[in-house]
């Protein structure tokens, strides 16, 4: 009888990946990022144990949304006092800190448990093209190209 591999955590070998903002919609970059944190390409995933990679996600100035999402799409924040809740807009948070847009997209599609923290930790966001993790030899993804794929099928 065959037995079913369960990864450990001194087994895990971690990528670098850069996935580009302005390439596609918010939800299609989230998604993708998300995906690569909780290592779900990996043969090797294993639920209870962190195996994914590191993603470092580029020219988040430039993050696109469809429809009217740019006017309509509002971001919340409370106190913790009555009256104390903060509302804003997608335009106004992409001016503010267009990191945080993509940081908070990415949070709300991994699971809700212990290891949420420690993959966020690993997702590196930067407004500009330029990032500063050039030493770990990262790999561009091209999304443009898989989704084309996608749909063609």
């Amino acid at each position: 009888m065959k037995k079913t591999y369960s990864q450990k955590p001194t087994e895990v070998t971690r990528a670098w990946f850069v996935l580009d903002a302005a390439e596609l919609p918010l939800g299609r970059i989230a998604t993708q990022a998300a995906s690569l944190l909780l290592g779900k390409g990996k043969p090797s995933i294993t639920s209870h144990v962190d195996g994914g990679d590191f993603v470092i996600v580029v020219n988040a100035d430039k993050t696109i949304v469809t429809g009217q999402k740019s006017d309509d799409k509002i971001y919340y924040r409370h106190s913790g006092y009555p009256g104390g809740l903060t509302e804003t807009s997608f335009k106004e948070q992409l001016a503010k800190d267009s990191r945080e847009i993509i940081f908070k997209a990415v949070r709300g599609m991994l699971p809700v448990n212990k290891l949420r923290d420690g993959r966020l930790k690993r997702l590196k966001i930067y407004a500009g093209a330029e990032h500063e993790h050039a030493a770990q030899k990262p790999v561009a993804i091209s999304l443009k190209k898989s989704v084309k794929k996608a749909s063609k099928a």
